[in-house]
């Protein structure tokens, strides 16, 4: 398999243990310069809190669909309340230990225009203020790892992890799996583990630099065998990600971002999704694509953010290559049926399409913004010639596929050989049924078996002034 498909993650069972942190970020406008020192003044006018951490790599997991349970440290004040909250509210099972004498760790941004001007930090490390109940933390990890499938254990060296090898070693003893976030110059902590994630820099501060990729594949596969890894995923920036496992070649994938806002919280969601996807089934390649394709979802937002399965199944149907998007009717049943297992709301038009003009492309781009993927069934030839007679149609189905499939606001193309597309619109039973004129929704094909079933069928107006009949007539005449 050559791609990543997204599977349904709700039965999925991920537990995170690791450092739990609060982003809060507050933003407004610079009107001016601080006449007290050449800083700027920021007006603030909005501020959010969100998970982070840990936490944050819990939210990304709920965002998914998966059972997400949460285990780490926090202080007993207000921010630790905030994150109760939040979590609550994503339906994150959260077992927290508490302590008094150390602040919950919050990280404040400043922004203006969606760019970071500074960051505050609000944290004690825990041997500096006596620590917490290390017994206490491991006899509930162990207690938990029943309820779950995969332990996530990220580390952003605040102290949650002191015992991190004993953590690995007990979940190893259960035969669940464990992927790692790993910081540090010290990797050995983590040996045993499935899966490291460590970025370049990381990877690089323990073997050295790699200035070509075969030495970045040669090192890391030394130190996953030294460390006794099933695999290892280095995270690349730019460059993507690499995949080294033992007995076959790395695998590369290509950066999936499309354009990047911020990268704060990438490596949460890359092993939220590494861990979602073996944790439902997937094997460690096509959980690896899975990943490469959220961290690029989640670069192009601001701050610390989650993607969706319907983003992710959006992001894999992109990458396909560019004829994937013409199926045939059981192809196209097949993926109806993933998009609704991902929530995603289907919309289905109909058409010729024999010469393709941007009256159809705004049309189309009309009835796409309706839901999360549009289907444009398309007359075969055999049709066409019956419903506009024997001249017609004057480029073949397929290629009349092929310029649908290339617009941006078209996900699937298929086509029907009957007059109407009636019968398939029974079979698919869209949640929007879209047409384009001046019908009555009760005299569209399809009105009777989409409205039964819940759906609502559709008019939009067509753009003046284009028509394929007599955009031909003006060539012939001309």
């Amino acid at each position: 398999m050559n791609h990543a498909a997204v599977p349904d993650f709700s039965q999925a069972r991920v537990l995170v243990v690791g450092d739990i942190m609060l982003d809060r970020y507050w933003s407004g406008p610079v009107p001016r310069i601080s006449p007290e020192a050449p800083v700027p003044v920021v007006q603030i006018r909005k501020n959010e809190d969100r998970p982070g951490g840990a936490a944050n790599v819990a939210l990304n997991l709920a965002a998914l669909g998966v059972q997400t349970r949460l285990l780490g440290v926090v202080g007993d004040d207000e921010p630790a309340k905030q994150l109760n909250q939040a979590l609550a509210v994503a339906g994150i099972k959260g077992r927290f230990l508490i302590t008094p004498q150390r602040p919950t760790i919050t990280k404040l941004r400043v922004l203006s225009r969606n760019q970071q001007l500074i960051r505050l930090d609000f944290e004690e490390a825990l041997d500096a203020v006596g620590g917490f109940d290390r017994e206490e933390l491991k006899k509930v990890y162990a207690e938990t790892l029943a309820e779950v499938d995969v332990v996530v254990l990220s580390d952003y060296a605040k102290g949650t992890l002191v015992d991190v090898a004993e953590l690995i070693s007990i979940a190893r003893a259960q035969g669940k799996q464990v992927v790692v976030d790993p910081k540090g110059l010290d990797f050995s902590r983590y040996a045993g583990a499935t899966c490291l994630t460590p970025n370049r820099g990381e990877l690089e501060a323990i073997v050295g630099p790699c200035e070509e990729q075969e030495m970045l594949v040669e090192k890391a596969q030394a130190l996953r065998e030294q460390l006794q890894l099933q695999a290892l995923l280095v995270t690349r920036s730019e460059q993507g990600m690499s995949l080294l496992r033992d007995g076959v070649d790395a695998l590369h994938m290509p950066t999936q971002a499309q354009e990047v806002f911020d990268v704060t919280g990438a490596g949460d969601t890359v092993i939220a999704v590494l861990a979602a996807a073996i944790a439902s089934g997937q094997d460690l390649a096509q959980a690896a694509r899975l990943a490469n394709f959220g961290a690029g979802i989640v670069v192009g937002k601001i701050g610390t953010a989650t993607a969706s399965p319907a983003e992710l199944q959006r992001a894999v149907r992109t990458q396909h290559a560019e004829d994937s998007a013409i199926l045939d009717e059981q192809e196209l049943l097949q993926r109806v049926a993933e998009a609704r297992a991902h929530g995603e709301t289907v919309v289905m038009t109909n058409g010729c399409f024999d010469l393709l003009h941007v009256g159809h492309v705004r049309y189309l781009e009309a009835a796409r913004k309706l839901g999360d993927v549009l289907i444009v069934a398309v007359n075969d030839d055999e049709s066409v010639r019956r419903l506009k007679g024997e001249q017609r149609p004057l480029n073949p189905v397929a290629d009349r596929m092929r310029m649908l499939s290339a617009l941006k606001c078209v996900d699937w193309v298929v086509p029907f050989g009957e007059d109407t597309p009636q019968r398939l619109i029974a079979a698919v039973l869209p949640d929007r049924l879209v047409k384009g004129g001046d019908y009555q929704p009760e005299q569209i094909a399809g009105y009777e078996e989409v409205t039964a079933h819940g759906g609502q069928v559709v008019v939009l107006d067509f753009h003046a002034g284009y028509s394929t009949t007599s955009m031909i007539e003006r060539a012939r005449t001309s």
